[in-house]
Order: C-alpha cells, then sequence, then structure tokens
C-alpha cells in the first residue's frame, strides 16, 4: 500500500493551533509531524504547515521573529524545489515577513481583536489549494486575529489581481485588508497563505465542514 502523503507542521514557540491543523490534514488523508523550530532540515514532505499562533508572542511585528528560526531556511530550500507550503494566519503573517509572498499584516482597521465566523468567498479555484471549491463558493469561516489587515503597494496589489493570485477573499472585510484580501498565493502556486481558520471548519461539531475542502484540495495534489 502506498504510504500517505507527509505534512510537516512547524511548531513555534506560541503556536497554538498544530493539532487543530493536524486533525484536519488527517481527515483530509495526510500523515502528520510536529517539526519544532530549532530544526534545520525537514524530513522528506509533501506540503509544509505553518500554523496560526503567537509565534514568539508576536513581539515586534507579528510573524516576524518566526523567518529568523532555524527551520525557516530548510523551509525556503524545499520551497524553492516545489514542495507546497500552507501558511494559516499567524502562518500567513510569517510567510509575508519572510518574503516568500507580498504584502504585510498590519492592525485590524478597528483596532479589535476579531474573533467570530466571517463569509468567506472562493475566489480562484484553480490551485492546488481550492480545486475542491466551485468558483466563487462562500461559506462561514472562522477568523481569530487583531492583525489580518493585509496591505500592499499598489501595484503589487494589482499584480495579484491581474495573475489571478487572489485565492480568498473576505465577503464583509472584517479587518480592512485591501480589495478584501482573505487569502493569496505565490507566483508558481506552491505557497498560499491565508489568514481564516479553515482547520476549524472541517466538522459539523464546529457548524461548518466547507473548509475539509482545501485539505482534501491539497490531497489530490500530493496523493
Amino acid at each position: 500500500m502506498k504510504n500517505k502523503p507527509l505534512a510537516s507542521i512547524l511548531v513555534f514557540p506560541g503556536t497554538n493551533r498544530e493539532h487543530d491543523i493536524s486533525g484536519a490534514l488527517r481527515a483530509a488523508g495526510f500523515e502528520t509531524k510536529f517539526i519544532w523550530h530549532t530544526e534545520t532540515a525537514l524530513p522528506a514532505s509533501d506540503l509544509i504547515v505553518l500554523p496560526g499562533g503567537f509565534s514568539y508572542g508576536d513581539y515586534l511585528r507579528t510573524g516576524a521573529i518566526a523567518t529568523l528560526s532555524p527551520v525557516m531556511g530548510a523551509v525556503r530550500e524545499v520551497a524553492a524545489k516545489g514542495v507546497r507550503v500552507l501558511g494559516v494566519c499567524n502562518g500567513f503573517q510569517s510567510l509575508c515577513e519572510a518574503g516568500m509572498l507580498p504584502g504585510v499584516l498590519l492592525r485590524n482597521g478597528h483596532l479589535k481583536f476579531n474573533c467570530k465566523f466571517t463569509p468567506l468567498r472562493a475566489e480562484n479555484n484553480n490551485t492546488d489549494f481550492t480545486r475542491q471549491y466551485r468558483k466563487d463558493e462562500t461559506f462561514p469561516c472562522p477568523i481569530a486575529h487583531g492583525d489580518g489587515n493585509y496591505t500592499a503597494e499598489a501595484d503589487t496589489v494589482k499584480m495579484l489581481e491581474d495573475e489571478g493570485r487572489i485565492v480568498f477573499r473576505y465577503a464583509d472585510n472584517p479587518n480592512g485588508s485591501m480589495n478584501n484580501i482573505a487569502g493569496i498565493i505565490s507566483a508558481d502556486g506552491r505557497v498560499m497563505g491565508m489568514m481564516p481558520h479553515p482547520e476549524n471548519a472541517v466538522n459539523e461539531l464546529q457548524g461548518e465542514t466547507a473548509g475539509l475542502k482545501l485539505f482534501q484540495s491539497l490531497y489530490e495534489a500530493v496523493a
């Protein structure tokens, strides 16, 4: 029997969603392995995940100190070789701080922490992360962040629009993000970051199951 694809989940001091995202990945068919931030090499992985939380207490800037961790050198190496990388919430912030995705996540426009379900639209369903969604499919997805306001130079946002690299948009823009951006993808389609938490919308007990489609899409892409 073919081995299940392996998703390596990075864990930094302050990470708190690693078990949530591991459960979602396993429900989609992955094996998972937690990787501590001090590691300098990664096991042979089909997917690298940076989960949510408050890495290093979000000191300096959200996600900034995590980019200096030893493990991030290995992440950059495998990403350059085409391994898919997913960053959720604090993971998205870290990918932007690391320069693996453009832009930055700033303090929410209303200066308050958001923790609620919000309507999320699958803007681009032609990626390895989203093929299970219908084009423009909208579903409730949890958010939990104080710094989710996606901001970039005007020409960067235009580039993302023109190249179809905005993967998810907010239907109600809960944080002031430019162009309602909730999630974006790299030019090669292998690195994606998003602020909402699809791992907390994967079963009926959570009140929503549409988040599972993201992890199922990834499973189909690598299995």
